[in-house]
C-alpha cells in the first residue's frame, strides 16, 4: 500500500535502515551519473532530440506562412511593421527574451519606369513592366519592379543581347564584330554573376543601360509572367555606414561621398517580364547568337542584334534613409551562456515572400516553438541559442551586416557557429552550403531525419546521395545573411535549402548547442585547403611555386588531427571533474576560434569590409577551375 500523505513522516527523525541507506546511495549514484557523465549517445539528449523530431506540425508551418504572406512587406515601408509585431510576438508568447533592433539605413524605391519600343514606321509600342494579372500597385501593395540603387535616368538607343552579360560573353560578341558601345544591353539573368557585377560589366563595356529577364525553369514554366527585383549595390549592408552599426544618431557617410558611390552603378538598369524581354529579342538583326545561346534557356533567340528598332527606357528612383528592425530572440545557454549558436533568417520580401525568405522565417518561428516545448519538458541548452528574424536583406543584407558590426567583438570572443536559411519550401531535395569543419555534422544530422518526398523510407542523406553525391558547396559568395558572419567576422556558418527544412536545422542547432565538445572537424577543412591547391597547381600548370602555400596547409593538417584526437580522448571519459571541465572548454575555444585565423585585420586589397582570405580563395579557385574546364 502507498503511504498515508496526511500522516507525519518520521522518516527523518528515526535511524534510517541499511536496506533505505543502501537504496538512497545507488539513487545518488545513478543521479550523479546521469549529471556528470558525457558519452556521445547521452540518452537524455537523444530523448530530446526525438521529441524535437516528433514534434514538427506541417500545419502550424502553414499557419505561420499564410499570417507572414498576407501582404507585402517591403523593407523600410509602413506594411512590414505587421511582419515585425508578428515574429516578435511570437517569440514572446514563447516566453523567449525577446529584442527588436532598429537601425536607420539607406534603402532605394521606385518613383517611375517605362520601355518602349520604336520602329521605322514611327510606331511606339509601350511595354508591360509589371506582372500579368496583378492589380494596380498602389491597390495591391506592391512596389512595381525595379533594381533597388539604380540611378535614376533616361536611356535611348539600339539593343544587343549579351547572354548573362559575363566577360566571356561580350568576347564572343567582339568575335560577331558586335559593339555595345552606345548600346542598350539585354540580358538574361543567370551565369553566376550578381545583378550589379553585370551592370558594372555593361558599364565598363559603354553600354548605355541595362535590360534584365530571368527565365526561370523551362519544365515549369516559372517567371512566365513574374519579374525578378532585386539590387544592384555592390558589397553588403548600409552603404552609409561601412564598417559599423547603422545606429539612429550614428556617424554616416554623405550620399556623395566617393566610397558611398563606388557601390553604385553608373548607368540606369530595369527587371523586364520573360514576355516584354521576347518582344524586344524578336526585333533583333545582326549576327546569329552563337548556337549554345540559342539552345539553352526558354528565350526564342535568333540574332544578337542591333537592329532597326530602337528603345526607350526610364528609371526614375529615391534613395532614402528609412528605419528597419531585426528581431532577436534568446535561450540562454545553462552551463556555456556566453557562447552563442545563431539561427538565422530574413522576414523582408520585394513582394509576399511565400518562398523566400518567408517559408524559411515560418521554419524558424516552428523550431522555436518546438525548443520551447523542449524547455517545458526540461530541456536547457548548454550554450545560449540567438534565433535572429533580419530586416532588408534583399537590399544587400542590410540588417544582418549592420548587426553583426555592431556586435563585432562579441560574436568573435563568443560565437559558435551561425545557421541560415533562405528558402525551405523550394522544390525537392537537399541543399547545404557550409565552411568544411561543419561538413560532418551535416551528414550526421541529414542521417538522422527522414526525406519528407520519398516514396520510400529513407533519410534526407540517402535521397540527398542519390541526387548529387552529398555534395556541401562552399560558402564563398554573398549572397545571403551568413555573408557577414562569415566574412567579416570569420563565424563558422551552414547555408540550407530544402522542402522541409526544420528537422534539419533544428538538429543542427541542438547539437551545436548540447554537444560537451563541439562537432566542428576542421580534418574535412584540412582536405578542401589541400583539395584546392591542387585545384590552384593544376590551374598554373607548374609555371608557379605553391611550396609557401603547401607548408601552412601541412601544419593546419598536423593541427587539425591533433584536435581530432583529443576530442576522442575528452569524449571517452565518463566522469567530469574540474580540470576535464577546463580541458573541454579550452578545447571547444580552440576550435571556435580556428575559423577567425582566416581573418585579415586590413581586409581584401580594394574590398575591405572582407576579411576572410579562405573564403576569397576558395572562390577564385573555383572560378579559374571553372575557366580551365570549359
Amino acid at each position: 500500500m502507498p503511504p498515508n500523505l496526511t500522516k507525519p513522516n518520521s522518516g527523518f527523525t528515526s535511524k534510517p535502515s541499511p536496506l533505505c541507506t543502501f537504496v538512497s546511495l545507488i539513487i545518488l549514484l545513478i543521479i550523479g551519473f546521469y549529471t556528470l557523465h558525457y558519452p556521445p549517445g547521452n540518452p537524455k539528449k537523444v530523448l530530446f532530440q526525438q521529441i524535437f523530431l516528433s514534434s514538427a506540425s506541417n500545419s502550424t508551418i502553414a499557419s505561420y506562412l499564410r499570417s507572414l504572406t498576407s501582404h507585402p512587406h517591403l523593407a523600410g515601408t509602413k506594411p512590414s511593421l505587421e511582419t515585425i509585431h508578428y515574429v516578435k510576438t511570437h517569440f514572446q508568447n514563447l516566453g523567449l527574451e525577446t529584442h527588436t533592433v532598429p537601425f536607420q539605413t539607406l534603402l532605394s524605391y521606385p518613383v517611375h519606369a517605362s520601355v518602349s519600343m520604336h520602329f521605322g514606321n514611327s510606331t511606339v509600342l509601350n511595354l508591360p513592366l509589371n506582372e500579368m494579372g496583378i492589380p494596380s500597385y498602389p491597390s495591391s501593395g506592391l512596389i512595381q519592379p525595379y533594381h533597388a540603387f539604380s540611378p535614376s535616368g533616361t536611356v535611348h538607343g539600339k539593343v544587343v543581347f549579351a547572354n548573362h552579360g559575363r566577360e566571356d560573353d561580350y568576347r564572343t560578341l567582339g568575335l560577331r564584330g558586335v559593339n555595345v558601345n552606345g548600346c542598350i544591353v539585354i540580358i538574361r539573368k543567370g551565369g553566376g554573376l550578381s545583378r550589379g557585377a553585370v551592370v558594372k560589366i555593361a558599364e565598363k563595356k559603354g553600354a548605355l543601360g541595362v535590360l534584365m529577364y530571368a527565365e526561370g525553369d523551362v519544365s515549369k514554366g516559372s517567371f512566365g509572367s513574374g519579374v525578378e527585383r532585386g539590387t544592384v549595390m555592390e558589397g553588403v549592408g548600409d552603404p552609409l555606414t561601412p564598417g559599423w552599426g547603422a545606429d539612429e544618431d550614428g556617424e554616416r557617410l554623405k550620399l556623395e561621398d566617393k566610397k558611398v558611390l563606388e557601390r553604385f552603378p553608373g548607368i540606369p538598369s530595369l527587371p523586364l517580364p520573360f514576355e516584354s524581354a521576347q518582344l524586344i529579342l524578336d526585333s533583333l538583326e545582326g549576327p546569329l547568337a552563337p548556337q549554345e545561346w540559342r539552345d539553352s534557356g526558354r528565350s526564342n533567340l535568333s540574332h544578337v542584334g542591333s537592329g532597326l528598332v530602337m528603345v526607350n527606357f526610364t528609371y526614375q528612383g529615391e534613395k532614402k534613409l528609412a528605419t528597419i528592425y531585426n528581431v532577436v530572440a534568446v535561450i540562454r545557454g545553462l552551463e556555456e551562456p556566453d557562447r552563442y549558436v545563431l539561427m538565422g533568417n530574413h522576414r523582408d520580401a520585394w513582394t509576399y515572400g511565400a518562398v523566400d525568405p518567408n517559408s524559411g522565417t515560418a521554419t524558424l518561428l516552428d523550431i522555436a516553438r518546438r525548443y520551447a516545448l523542449l524547455m517545458r519538458k526540461g530541456w536547457n541548452p548548454r550554450r545560449t541559442i540567438i534565433f535572429c528574424s533580419w530586416d532588408a536583406e534583399e537590399f544587400g543584407m542590410i540588417g544582418s551586416t549592420e548587426w553583426v558590426e555592431q556586435n563585432l567583438v562579441n560574436l568573435g570572443a563568443k560565437a559558435v557557429a551561425y545557421l541560415n536559411v533562405d528558402c525551405a519550401v523550394q522544390g525537392p531535395g537537399f541543399f547545404a552550403g557550409a565552411t568544411p569543419q561543419l561538413d560532418n555534422l551535416i551528414f550526421e544530422v541529414t542521417k538522422k531525419v527522414q526525406d519528407p518526398d520519398s516514396e520510400v523510407v529513407a533519410t534526407i542523406y540517402e535521397k540527398w546521395k542519390t541526387m548529387n553525391g552529398n555534395n556541401i558547396q562552399r560558402l564563398s559568395g554573398v549572397d545571403s545573411d551568413f555573408a557577414p558572419f562569415l566574412q567579416h567576422a570569420g563565424v563558422p556558418s551552414v547555408d540550407i535549402y530544402y522542402g522541409r527544412v526544420a528537422g534539419v536545422w533544428g538538429l543542427l542547432g541542438l547539437h551545436l548547442a548540447d554537444d560537451p565538445v563541439l562537432p566542428l572537424d576542421y580534418l574535412s577543412y584540412a582536405k578542401q585547403l589541400q583539395e584546392y591547391k591542387d585545384a590552384f597547381s593544376r590551374v598554373l600548370d607548374g609555371n608557379i611555386s605553391l611550396t609557401p602555400l603547401a607548408a601552412p596547409i601541412q601544419e593546419f593538417t598536423s593541427a587539425a588531427k591533433q584536435a581530432s584526437e583529443e576530442t576522442k580522448k575528452l569524449m571517452e571519459q565518463e566522469f567530469t571533474n574540474d580540470l576535464l571541465a577546463l580541458k573541454i572548454r579550452a578545447l571547444n575555444d580552440r576550435l571556435m576560434l580556428a575559423e577567425r585565423g582566416f581573418l585579415d585585420t586590413d581586409g581584401i586589397k580594394g574590398r575591405e569590409w572582407f576579411k576572410h582570405l579562405v573564403s576569397v580563395f576558395f572562390s577564385k579557385i573555383a572560378v579559374r577551375t571553372e575557366v580551365l574546364h570549359t
